[in-house]
């Protein structure tokens, strides 16, 4: 039984509450009072809220983000109907703004504004001493040189079966309005040794894979050296880092450090989100398009990294054409995956300054994404979002990557827009599976067959050859279903001895699933 929970309803089950566990660490005296309990947010409103109910607490607080709210909400109304005495405080991104006007609020006692670390141990204080705290909290931010470590709430479970989350620094510099890190005054660091201490501890405990929250992990090349020297000398344990990385800052300290780091022990998340420079002066994005250039190219051909790129459909200014320009640069940039988001609105986020003027609308509920805007149709970013999923399931997966090898080339050598042509397969796999979810590798498989041996440039046998040899990486020496009626070209497939340079595959040293389905062919 404990008298104050601490908690949220993750996505899934593997990702865990970073946030959490720094409240926690820092509850002082009350640490002792306090549990915390993660949710998921697939799992039944009023289980979570009877298994909330069964511990009698005297104070329960949530995490609430974008993709948690209406959950959230519904475990909220069955708390506060059965047990109106509780006391309830909210806190997290979704509700530090725009605080009054959301419904979820109205089922709550309290709100946080803010980052919590000190807040909530505060709000605890105020509770146990009698006192009322007001509807509103807010502070100011926490001094992070006297924060309590949160690293050692992980526990053995969190280590052996969910993603680790870890941060060096808070903030970021940059003001792209999309993004609520552009409300930040200026960048917090760490104490690093003691950061890489903590560090230290989790190795000792097994833990093998970090991702790091940092918003800009590369922005001062002193810290981030001293981070990659730290791992760099540990990497036989088998690590995998993966960092957020500004894309036109990458200086010669660092490229020689990234060198050193064998295949499957870096990951690189690179937001890009336009390649329009119009577009970037409208959301008060600064980057340098060269140093982009140069630095994907790089990573590419002279390290192991393996890339992980952002676009972001919907933002002011950005037409069709110019995201098709955007993505067919990407694209001969050869990230190894590249994620296609859709804007959302987030509260409180600057870019609501050109709501009027570009005529933005977004859904009215989570994950709150643009549906039109002045530059894009409705039509128009529906199709987009279905392009994305098809992206990611095709082109994100590597379970297509000698067929995107050859289809990129064929596209290049021709002057074709790459983009133009997988819109085109898009439209038919929406076609076909209308719901793009749920789709069999098998089926996927099929639905590209059906499609590519009726393009121009494309004979059927090639078709057969090239997805046939992706599908066998997976599945061994099984003939695709659909392939029975061409036994012949299946068989000579089949029985091929070798792959072509461009097509080889190495896959040693992968730490995910998605990962060693990609080429890292040094061509």
């Amino acid at each position: 039984m404990s008298e104050i929970l601490l908690c949220t309803l993750n996505a899934t089950y593997q990702h865990c509450a970073f946030g959490l566990r720094y409240l926690y660490s820092n509850l002082n005296e009350y640490k002792d009072k306090a549990q915390i309990l993660e949710f998921t947010i697939n799992q039944n409103p009023r289980d979570i809220a009877a298994q909330i109910l069964s511990m009698n607490p005297k104070i329960v607080g949530f995490g609430v983000y974008v993709w948690n709210t209406d959950e959230t909400l519904l475990v909220l109304q069955t708390l506060k109907r059965i047990k109106p005495d509780l006391v309830i405080v909210l806190g997290g991104p979704e509700v530090t703004h725009e605080t009054n006007e959301q419904e979820i609020t109205k089922w709550c006692d309290h709100v946080i504004q803010g980052e919590a670390d000190i807040l909530f141990y505060e709000f605890c204080q105020k509770i146990y001493a009698g006192e009322m705290p007001p509807k509103i909290i807010h502070g100011p931010l926490p001094d992070l040189l006297k924060l309590a470590s949160p690293y050692s709430e992980y526990s053995d479970e969190d280590i052996k079966n969910r993603i680790i989350y870890v941060e060096a620094s808070r903030g970021c510099p940059y003001k792209c309005e999309y993004c609520l890190s552009s409300l930040d005054k200026s960048v917090r660091n760490f104490e690093l040794d003691l950061f890489l201490g903590d560090i230290q501890k989790l190795l000792d405990r097994g833990v093998r894979q970090f991702k790091f929250v940092d918003r800009t992990f590369n922005l001062s090349p002193s810290i981030s050296t001293e981070i990659l020297k730290f791992f760099l000398d540990r990497i036989q344990l088998g690590l995998f880092l993966h960092f957020e990385m500004v894309p036109d800052r990458l200086p010669d300290e660092l490229k020689i450090l990234i060198e050193q780091f064998p295949e499957g022990s870096l990951q690189f998340e690179i937001g890009i989100q336009t390649f329009s420079p119009t577009v970037a002066a409208n959301v008060s994005r600064r980057q340098n398009y060269q140093k982009i250039d140069e630095n994907l190219l790089y990573l590419k051909s002279s390290t192991h990294v393996h890339t992980h790129a952002d676009l972001i459909v919907g933002l002011p200014g950005e037409t069709l054409e110019s995201f098709e320009q955007g993505f067919n640069t990407l694209i001969n940039l050869q990230p190894d995956e590249i994620q296609v988001g859709v804007l959302k609105r987030l509260k409180g986020f600057p870019l609501a300054r050109h709501d009027q003027a570009f005529e933005m609308i977004y859904e009215l509920s989570p994950p709150f994404q643009i549906i039109q805007n002045k530059n894009i149709s409705f039509d128009q970013i529906q199709k987009l979002s279905r392009f994305a999923k098809h992206w990611d399931l095709i082109g994100n997966s590597g379970h297509f990557a000698n067929t995107l090898s050859v289809w990129k080339k064929k596209c290049k050598d021709t002057e074709e827009s790459f983009f133009k042509s997988f819109f085109s397969l898009s439209f038919s796999l929406n076609q076909k599976f209308p719901n793009s979810y749920g789709i069999s590798l098998a089926h996927l498989f099929e639905g590209v067959y059906e499609h590519l041996k009726n393009q121009p440039g494309w004979s059927e046998d090639e078709v057969i050859e090239l997805l046939q040899s992706d599908y066998s990486r997976k599945n061994g020496r099984n003939p695709l279903p659909f392939f029975r009626n061409h036994s012949t070209q299946v068989e000579n497939s089949l029985n091929s001895k070798k792959i072509s340079k461009t097509l080889s595959l190495e896959l040693a040293g992968r730490k995910t699933e998605r990962q060693k389905n990609h080429s890292h062919a040094k061509n």
